[in-house]
């Protein structure tokens, strides 16, 4: 299982709308596709200061050769919908990771 994480690094006047817009645009495009799994946009409370905030959009895909064709056919459209929403206020940078082992908590 891989797992693609973007952080993002929001300037504090746009972190609501940041979300709004992953909620509504970004999120049910992901769970619309066959491709990703387990999307999900968590807030980064250990990088928080009073200009800015962060967060990572992450989800999971089956193997590199599905993220590579998300990435091509949805992820450069979503980008190029973040750079024009919030004209490049936001940086962001990707991370891609190999689930080694999960432990299931007990109950």
């Amino acid at each position: 299982m891989i797992i693609y994480n973007t952080t993002y690094h929001v300037p504090l006047a746009d972190a609501r709308d940041f979300v709004i817009w992953v909620s509504q645009a970004v999120l049910p495009r992901l769970g619309q596709t066959s491709y990703v799994s387990s999307a999900r946009l968590s807030r980064i409370l250990s990088h928080r200061d009073d200009e800015s905030e962060c967060f990572a959009l992450q989800f999971e895909v089956e193997s590199t050769a599905r993220l590579h064709y998300w990435l091509i056919h949805e992820g450069k459209q979503i980008d190029n919908e973040l750079a024009k929403t919030f004209n490049n206020r936001i940086l962001g940078f990707a991370t891609m990771m190999e689930e080694v082992e999960t432990i299931k908590a007990a109950n």
